[in-house]
């Protein structure tokens, strides 16, 4: 037996959660374009790229591909292939999983660690720039305490 379909009215373009709710998504939007757009021209490296090294970096310079995957911000879509081309570049490298024959493990190269370092301060001078800047130190608490509600895994620190 099959149940009805609930009707959900549809919101109202005024209504105060949705006009936050799109605010944060054209927000995160704007600044992460802002963010890739910078790193491409001064870096010739796509975001999701940064953030896979990063990423790496954070995780003591090895992972597991299955929770590299898990543990990028932007983009987990195509991660196989983007380690292919950052293996291809000299920043990654690849090998297979001791504990596990069917995992593979994705490890920062010297390379890797480099390319990272040399784009960090691009990354950062933009994070300043089209957020940090725009906000006093008690919004951006207010936006860390109000967003860390919505957290499934909140970030350590």
């Amino acid at each position: 037996m099959s149940e009805e379909p609930v009707s959900t009215p549809l919101p109202q373009p005024d209504d105060p959660g949705m006009v936050a709710w799109r605010t944060f998504l054209t927000a995160h939007a704007s600044v992460i374009r802002q963010l890739e757009a910078e790193l491409e021209q001064r870096q010739s490296l796509a975001l999701s790229d940064f953030d896979v090294l990063v990423q790496l970096h954070f995780a003591g310079g090895t992972l597991r591909m299955r929770d590299l995957a898990d543990s990028v911000l932007l983009s987990r879509s195509g991660m196989t292939r983007r380690v292919d081309r950052l293996e291809e570049a000299g920043y990654v490298s690849r090998f297979a999983c001791e504990t596990d024959r069917r995992g593979s493990m994705a490890q920062l190269t010297d390379a890797g660690r480099e390319r990272l370092e040399g784009a960090l301060p691009v990354h950062v001078r933009g994070i300043e720039t089209h957020f940090l800047a725009k906000l006093s130190p008690a919004e951006l608490e207010m936006v860390r305490s109000t967003l860390s509600k919505v957290l499934t895994d909140p970030p350590a620190g």
